[in-house]
């Protein structure tokens, strides 16, 4: 997949005037390319269109219009985007109550490296989480983890012809599977282009 370049990008003035139906068209993308894995875990499919936006809100918030930071935000932001061989995902622990989420954050230590995705006729394979930095400690996991899976060209190979693709938590304290529903199926073989 391309990596964004400073020219891919708004300028603070052009987003602000766009942000709204830009927004809008990028939450009905991500949408799309989301499932959840029982309850409270759900996995979103990082893109190009996905990973421009979090740029554009990062320079938007944080005000940022040099060339340095821009530059900055592409080197922190351009890995989340899938090569081609590969897909990434962000997943969000989600309890609504403050309080449970806190105690469900302590009981899920280690979620992010028990999420695994099975291709019909392969192994399973594990999601290589949090490649940037750790997010969870002994005592709790994060409510959001970066994820990137691997596939080998069989595995894309069957992706791409149909076969079926499951997703799990194996973690003794969460354990859920879900199959991915047919279109997000055929959205993400889509990045392997």
């Amino acid at each position: 997949m391309n990596k964004l370049q400073r020219h891919d990008l708004l300028s603070l003035e052009s987003y602000a005037a766009q942000r709204q139906d830009f927004r809008a068209r990028v939450m009905s993308h991500k949408k799309a390319r989301s499932v959840h894995l029982g309850e409270h875990i759900n996995l979103s499919f990082e893109d190009r269109l996905t990973i421009q936006y979090q740029v554009q809100e990062m320079l938007r918030i944080e005000r940022i219009f040099e060339a340095k930071g821009i530059n900055e935000e592409l080197e922190a932001y351009n890995p989340l985007i899938p090569d081609g061989k590969n897909l990434k995902a962000t997943l969000f622990v989600e309890y609504p109550d403050v309080e449970q989420r806190k105690r469900e954050l302590a009981r899920l230590v280690g979620i992010e490296h028990g999420i695994t995705m099975t291709v019909a006729g392969h192994a399973p394979i594990t999601a290589i989480a949090d490649e940037d930095m750790d997010r969870s400690t002994e005592e709790k996991t994060a409510a959001v983890h970066f994820l990137r899976f691997e596939l080998d060209e069989g595995m894309i190979k069957d992706w791409k012809a149909g076969a079926p693709v499951t997703l799990a938590s194996t973690i003794p304290a969460m354990r859920e599977e879900a199959a991915l529903p047919e279109s997000l199926r055929k959205t993400l073989a889509e990045d392997f282009e």
